[in-house]
């Protein structure tokens, strides 16, 4: 079946960024729920919310049940994120029919997933640390610089990605159909 039957009048395959971009949210997700919530242990979800801007009940961390609280909160962000993850990767799978091992070295996609990335830190960054107050990246006299900070990264992120994503070559999923067509990302 033709490119063209399977989507309608364009000739153009569908293209990569949608299942890069949710992957990209969900991996940008676990680094932030990894390296910030557990390793550096920074911040749970809830850490902010004794100076929170919509009167969440405050969770103190350093206590036995605040911390339990707290990581049932952290746990729900995860289920989010590998929820995202298992949805970008069914639309990838479900766009890419052929040559699944190529779509993994394509630039086109790692640029999107860098863009998702950058997408998670400014709308979880602007929604979470700015508008609600329920948590910030470092909580202390500097918290708003490392707020400040994670927002520029997502920033930084998503012109990285959209750039490598330009460098790279069009990924068309039908063999012998890259002729011809334009940009498939």
């Amino acid at each position: 079946m033709a490119a063209a039957d399977r989507i309608g009048t364009s000739a153009r395959p569908a293209g990569l960024q949608l299942p890069g971009a949710v992957l990209g949210i969900g991996l940008g997700g676990f680094v932030d729920g990894i390296l910030l919530h557990q390793l550096l242990q920074w911040h749970h979800m809830l850490t902010g919310t004794d100076t929170d801007n919509i009167g969440v009940k405050y969770y103190n961390p350093d206590t036995v049940s605040g911390l339990e609280m707290n990581t049932v909160w952290d746990g729900l962000f995860h289920t989010v994120c590998w929820l995202a993850v298992l949805l970008g990767l069914a639309l990838l799978y479900s766009r890419v029919t052929h040559r699944r091992r190529r779509v993994w070295t394509s630039r086109v996609l790692w640029g999107w997933v860098l863009v998702g990335w950058g997408l998670f830190n400014l709308v979880e960054g602007i929604i979470d640390h700015h508008i609600l107050g329920i948590h910030h990246v470092h909580g202390g006299p500097h918290q708003i610089w490392w707020d400040i900070g994670f927002l520029v990264l997502g920033a930084v992120l998503m012109v990285v990605g959209y750039l490598v994503q330009r460098t790279g070559e069009p990924f068309d999923p039908e063999p012998g159909d890259a002729a011809g067509r334009e940009r498939s990302a």
